[in-house]
């Protein structure tokens, strides 16, 4: 089965991605030789708002929950994150302005080249040194060389690890816990310079997602603030400035009877070296010269319920964008994408996985496409 036949859609880099969006800003904003691939307007502050976990066919089934989001995504269409559909990996290509292929943050987990221990890329690892691991200059970075202030607006439990490291180096870092304090941080980070680049990050409604899952009471009162919250922030926008609300995935809900245990089930062990990603998408590494043999084996086994490719046919479908030699042994031998409800469970590796009702990671729209809505202030 391939990526088409599964119906499955391959992410639109260098067109409308999630890895399009923060050059454009850039751009928007004056800065010479970033790409605009998104046209946007010019603006002299640009906030970037990502909800964690706020996909397009999420929002647009919740209208009257989230009326201001709704308004503005009347007048707009839905881009597509990355591959992995994760948050390491979509904060990465924001961060960074490249494609998976180019930053190398290829999901959740990986296994580190050269030996058998894997690297969560949320919670990093000091063994690994998150410069190296992802060298290339940040948008905050580039930025700032230009002459425009930034700053990273999340929670204070983030400051200083790995991913910040790797993805969002060069910002000034500003902790705020909750929807209240974010929304005051970036209210006033925009009054206090003219040039300004500010990206904001919440996570309760990814949260509320994996717990109690999209169709539940909390999540849906999750949208709610997070609706306000983006109403707060366009209403203090200075003149000037342009406020971008996207995310970095959606996200299905998993039943108990489309888990399938494919970590402790010997037809899906044989031959496995290291078993990493996450339950929609996996990466399998392969002991030598069993990659053939697990192919075979993982495709007959899983059927219909995943699209299961070699390390050079996920490449060549285009799934993490131009792929930089270097970084192609981070790539699974084999890579599982898991298509409907379906999760390809991994019992022990990840306790909390387990207790999982909304899951991400996949490529169906409900993954793939996340808003990008826009409210801005006249000069």
């Amino acid at each position: 089965m391939t990526i088409s036949s599964a119906g499955f859609e391959v992410p639109r880099y260098g067109g409308r991605s999630l890895a399009d969006l923060t050059p454009s800003v850039l751009a928007s904003l004056g800065v010479a030789g970033e790409r605009a691939t998104l046209d946007l307007p010019p603006a002299r502050r640009a906030c970037v708002l990502l909800i964690d976990g706020l996909g397009w066919e999420q929002l647009s089934a919740h209208r009257a929950l989230a009326p201001f989001l709704t308004s503005l995504a009347d007048a707009a269409a839905p881009i597509t994150v990355g591959f992995p559909t994760t948050t390491a990996t979509s904060l990465t290509s924001v961060g960074t302005g490249l494609a998976p292929g180019c930053h190398g943050v290829f999901g959740y987990e990986v296994a580190i080249p050269g030996g058998d221990h894997t690297l969560n890329q949320l919670r990093w690892s000091p063994d690994v040194d998150p410069e190296e691991w992802q060298p290339h200059a940040t948008v905050y970075q580039r930025a700032e060389r230009a002459g425009v202030a930034t700053a990273y607006i999340a929670s204070g439990a983030f400051e200083g690890g790995g991913l910040s490291r790797a993805s969002a180096r060069g910002s000034r870092y500003v902790p705020a816990e909750g929807t209240d304090e974010v929304g005051a941080a970036v209210a006033a980070r925009l009054a206090a310079h003219d040039r300004a680049l500010l990206f904001a990050y919440h996570p309760g409604l990814d949260s509320s997602g994996h717990q109690w899952g999209i169709d539940s009471d909390d999540w849906r009162a999750e949208l709610a603030r997070v609706d306000r919250l983006a109403e707060r922030i366009a209403g203090a926008l200075p003149p000037g400035s342009a406020l971008y609300v996207t995310g970095d995935h959606g996200m299905v809900d998993v039943g108990a009877g489309a888990r399938i245990d494919v970590g402790t089930d010997p037809d899906f062990a044989a031959g496995v070296r290291v078993l990493a990603g996450e339950a929609r998408a996996r990466h399998v590494y392969t002991h030598p010269g069993a990659a053939p043999d697990v192919l075979a084996a993982w495709s007959e086994r899983l059927g219909a319920a995943a699209v299961v490719l070699s390390r050079d046919a996920a490449i060549d479908a285009g799934l993490f964008g131009p792929v930089d030699d270097r970084l192609r042994a981070r790539i699974g031998d084999i890579v599982a994408v898991a298509r409907g409800d379906t999760a390809l469970m991994n019992p022990g590796s990840d306790s909390a996985e387990a207790t999982m009702v909304g899951m991400h990671g996949s490529l169906t729209t409900a993954e793939l496409y996340v808003p990008l809505l826009r409210a801005a202030t006249g000069a």
